[in-house]
């Protein structure tokens, strides 16, 4: 016969019991909890091929997003990030200006002091794109009005600072040693000569497409162009890459504005022009940023820029 006090043991036991077992399945959820709980992976962020063709020459799908792993042949160029001082100017500045850009910069804080000028020197429709995603700029310097005239529409611009700064034209570049032996235009559609160009999205390209256009029609017909095309290895995202690309022989010719050639150190190219009549005259706009902070400054920048003494700097290298 059970007593009372066997009665309450067992119950203490049952009570024990359970407890350890309620334990036991806590234990177990808290462990997958946890192994479900890791850190979220990282997303990865997507490139976009803008080019029109990889360095290969194979055309690519525009605008479709490839991961970073992808090889693609583009450049990502990072947003400048400047300090604002009063009396500094940012100027984003078209690549083909690269060569003068120095001399300008001299000349302007020369001629104004206290003043000075940074250029970020980039392709302009790069430039056009981080200024619609909030970089900061004083000044914009475009070789393309269509770039000038998006930016115009978006309200970026000072009222009335649009203003058209200089004209350049496309010219062909070979390496010193010309190691193609081209001596023509007619010889850049012969087997196996390397021509570098610069995207269509890029001014530069937009010019060479319609250089290549007229001389089509005028002199050298669709065969030589089919030649000419099949030749191109590689499209680039500024003009300097393309120069790039010819000073250190990576291809036999190029197609860039004539002042690169005239910027250029001597014995760097070799050069072969294209009649005026078949070439296409790139017009240079500048404006100021309704965003500038330092609009007094800036608008001394344009003002150096169109004076006389701007002007002969960029007739010297090569600008019209």
């Amino acid at each position: 016969m059970r007593t009372q006090s066997t009665d309450n043991k067992l119950i203490l036991i049952s009570i024990a019991t359970a407890l350890l077992l309620v334990t036991a399945l806590l234990a177990g959820c808290t462990g997958s909890v946890s192994q479900s709980q890791e850190p979220a992976a990282t997303a990865v962020p997507l490139a976009t091929v803008t080019n029109e063709q990889t360095s290969a020459g194979k055309p690519a799908a525009p605008d479709v997003p490839i991961s970073t792993q992808a090889t693609v042949n583009t450049t990502n160029t990072p947003v400048p990030v400047y300090t604002y001082s009063e009396g500094n100017v940012i100027a984003y500045t078209a690549a083909s200006l690269k060569g003068v850009s120095p001399k300008l910069a001299e000349s302007f804080a020369r001629m104004y002091p206290g003043h000075t000028v940074v250029f970020n020197l980039d392709g302009t429709q790069t430039l056009k794109t981080q200024v619609q995603n909030g970089a900061y700029a004083d000044v914009f310097i475009s070789a393309s009005n269509s770039y000038t005239t998006e930016l115009t529409k978006g309200g970026y611009f000072v009222d009335g600072s649009v203003k058209t700064l200089t004209t350049n034209y496309v010219i062909v570049i070979l390496p010193a040693s010309n190691p193609a032996n081209i001596r023509s235009l007619d010889d850049l559609a012969k087997p196996g000569v390397k021509i570098a160009r610069a995207a269509k999205t890029v001014p530069v390209g937009t010019a060479t497409d319609m250089a290549l256009a007229n001389l089509v029609k005028s002199t050298y017909g669709s065969d030589w162009n089919t030649s000419v095309s099949a030749n191109t290895v590689t499209y680039e995202t500024s003009e300097p890459a393309v120069a790039t690309k010819v000073a250190l022989g990576e291809v036999d010719a190029g197609f860039v504005y004539e002042s690169t050639a005239s910027a250029a150190k001597p014995d760097t190219y070799t050069s072969i022009t294209i009649p005026k009549k078949d070439n296409y005259l790139q017009t240079y706009t500048i404006a100021v940023l309704k965003e500038s902070t330092s609009k007094g400054a800036a608008m001394d920048f344009e003002t150096f820029m169109l004076s006389d003494a701007g002007q002969q700097i960029l007739k010297e290298y090569g600008f019209r």
